[in-house]
């Protein structure tokens, strides 16, 4: 994955090439070319910080390791291998491993992933379970954190970490969240509060990105499938009422044919109404999933300080 320092104001901040992205996930400055590009396996119900029920104010909780209800018996872990082969054999590039139940799983698809000789695999992994992870060999590691709780310099006990997924506060992302001396990339995970009322950070400042494919695709959503622990097709892992799909009765294929996924990965800001005459529209990454979270629509704007 390339590294790049993050635009804008929070880039200034963060004057380190560890950092790839703050406040988006890190393919949001990738050019898309409106194909299938990376899958994000979820093995569990998951143990994480936040959840589904209490509600998840993550910028980057897609990566990230959450807690959420599952609607049925969770898929084998044979059926999540049959899924990872046949994304690589519809050229799938890029694999993330997230929402495990125990280390256990998310080792063995690890392995496996590894195998398929995926150009780019990551594993997430919650801080307290890294000692009981061993290293896979093609398999980039991201261990996750809350800052103040825990900092990067705690870290450096494990050298073969790729990066860290860093859930910072709005008050402390400015803060010391990068002395230490941990060299691994940087995802730095931003809490957005429930409502713009309680907002004390400038939200466009995050939000800045540079994405040639901006107009025609957008900057997260295209070429993203999610698939959940039981098997459901999501263009988000945190849009869980836009199912595309059942990987219980059908192939990845098969969901692949249909237009509401599609629809997601062209879902530009000229398809939201408020966003469409917006002079700052495709250099602004904003993260439906939060927007729906607040508002209980996918075309919300609650965090626009613009449109406010």
């Amino acid at each position: 994955m390339e590294k790049a320092v993050c635009a804008g104001s929070a880039g200034e901040v963060f004057q380190s090439q560890s950092v790839v992205s703050v406040a988006k996930p890190p393919w949001s400055n990738k050019t898309s070319n409106g194909k299938l590009e990376r899958l994000i396996l979820q093995l569990g119900a998951g143990k994480g910080k936040f959840s589904e029920v209490e509600g998840i104010p993550r910028s980057i909780g897609c990566i990230g390791n959450n807690r959420f209800i599952l609607r049925r018996e969770p898929l084998s872990i044979e059926r999540m291998k049959e899924i990872l082969l046949e994304f690589r054999k519809l050229g799938g590039k890029e694999v993330w491993l997230t929402n495990y139940d125990n280390v256990e799983t998310l080792l063995a698809l690890s392995v496996f992933a590894s195998e398929l000789e995926f150009p780019e695999v990551y594993a997430v992994v919650l801080f307290d379970d890294l000692d009981k992870v061993t290293p896979v060999e093609g398999v980039n590691f991201i261990a996750e954190l809350s800052y103040p709780e825990h900092t990067l310099d705690e870290l450096s006990a494990y050298p073969w970490l790729h990066g860290a997924l860093i859930m910072v506060a709005p008050e402390d992302f400015r803060t010391g969240l990068l002395s230490g001396s941990f060299r691994g990339e940087v995802y730095v995970d931003v809490l957005f509060p429930g409502s713009a009322r309680r907002l004390n950070f400038n939200v466009i400042e995050l939000r800045r990105i540079y994405n040639p494919s901006a107009e025609k695709y957008h900057d997260c959503l295209s070429g993203t499938v999610a698939v959940t622990a039981d098997g459901y097709v999501l263009p988000c892992p945190l849009l869980r009422n836009y199912v595309a799909g059942d990987l219980t009765r059908m192939t990845l294929k098969e969901t692949l044919r249909k237009k509401r996924l599609r629809s997601f990965w062209r879902m530009t800001k000229d398809n939201i109404p408020t966003c469409a005459t917006c002079p700052f529209k495709y250099i602004c990454h904003d993260c439906r999933a939060l927007e729906y979270q607040a508002t209980g629509e996918i075309d919300g704007m609650e965090y626009c300080l613009i449109s406010l």
